[in-house]
């Protein structure tokens, strides 16, 4: 792991790109929003951008990173396929629509959004996302809400091993089972709703942590993040919300501190289960 200027460490995922450990979410960003939000991110700091086909704003992204003057090289874009879009041919098509939505020539990562189990079309998308990355339109590949059983699969039946796998990860829900298979595999995890939809906000045990380091509570908890190695992109429309979330490299939790936030496991599970989203 190393630091940029920006002072937002980096992680080298298994294809040997590295990735900025704390990006910026566009989840629910209206799109009439987007890119003024995105401007202000990049304003901050931010140099990580995280969208999708199905949040309908890749075109507010694709604007704020049009004007932004800031040189291609020095971002990360994230954006994913949607359920509906999954097979070969719908892939790459689905693709180069979403690469004309954001104005770019690549994408750094491109998911598969859901397994969409029902459907059992994840293995040839992930096929489409293999041909992706040998063009170098997506450097680097990966899925989003897999389980241990659809990567088994996905290793047993296709040539690429994801980059990441970006799951629902938040202290009382931390997918202990996909984060160690994650981990035996080189696949490094995404926090997607690091901090619960805001449910964790009332802890009181957070909330002495946070007293004692001078910071709000979810600073502390993405800060938790950080320390346990994920990679997150909290989202906010608040410029001081977007603010805050970037000041988490100047303060360190120690291991009680981090092991009490931990002990906040309680399978709480906030966002859709993977075998039901199809």
């Amino acid at each position: 792991m190393t630091t940029s200027e920006s002072s937002v460490p980096t992680i080298t995922l298994n294809d040997g790109n590295t990735i900025p450990q704390l990006g910026f979410g566009v989840f629910k960003v209206d799109p009439d929003k987007t890119s003024r939000v995105v401007s202000e991110a990049f304003e901050v700091g931010y140099r990580h951008i995280d969208t999708a086909k199905i949040y309908g704003n890749e075109e507010g992204v694709g604007h704020a990173i049009k004007t932004s003057g800031i040189d291609r090289d020095e971002l990360f874009i994230t954006t994913k396929l949607w359920n509906a879009d999954q097979g070969y041919d719908s892939g790459l098509e689905a693709f180069e629509k979403s690469l004309g939505r954001l104005q770019l020539d690549y994408v750094d990562l491109y998911l598969i959004h859901w397994p969409a189990p029902a459907n059992d079309n994840y293995v040839e998308a992930w096929k489409a996302l293999e041909k992706i990355r040998e063009s170098g339109r997506a450097k680097s590949i990966g899925v989003s809400n897999f389980t241990v059983e659809h990567l088994t699969r996905l290793l047993g039946e296709t040539d690429v091993v994801p980059a990441v796998n970006q799951i629902e990860l938040h202290p009382e829900f931390q997918q202990r089972e996909i984060t160690a298979f994650g981990r035996e595999h080189g696949i490094a995890t995404e926090a997607w709703s690091p901090l619960a939809h805001g449910a964790l906000l009332k802890d009181p045990n957070v909330q002495a942590i946070a007293d004692a380091h001078g910071k709000s509570l979810a600073q502390v908890i993405l800060r938790w993040h950080i320390q346990l190695g994920n990679i997150i992109f909290p989202k906010s429309n608040s410029r001081d919300r977007i603010v805050e979330n970037f000041e988490i490299f100047d303060f360190e939790l120690s291991d009680d501190e981090q092991a009490s936030i931990t002990a906040l496991e309680k399978d709480g599970r906030v966002g859709g289960h993977p075998d039901e989203v199809n």
